[in-house]
């Protein structure tokens, strides 16, 4: 992969939005991943700094915005630079 991008499911892995790069692959390829709003069913699918991944997960729909790489599977602190959420919380009433 060319400098800047990554596979998308190794970026959901890596951002810990699945627990394994296979349900990574297997989310992307059973059409419950969203790119920029378009439906992506290629888990090698390259992503790009400022892209907009949907990822509908059980009971709820994440939406991030890529901010950055990693090269290996770090903890939570460190996963969590690689995206920005934009994610709407609902209200607790």
């Amino acid at each position: 992969m060319p400098e800047g991008r990554q596979r998308i499911d190794k970026w959901l892995w890596h951002a810990r939005v699945v627990r394994t790069r296979t349900d990574a692959a297997s989310l992307v390829s059973s059409g419950h991943v969203r790119l920029n709003g378009q439906r992506c069913r290629t888990p090698g699918h390259a992503l790009r700094l400022g892209d907009v991944v949907t990822v509908a997960l059980d009971r709820r729909v994440r939406v991030v915005e890529v901010t950055g790489f990693c090269e290996r599977r770090g903890g939570a602190p460190e996963a969590a630079t690689t995206y920005s959420d934009l994610s709407i919380q609902p209200s607790k009433i």
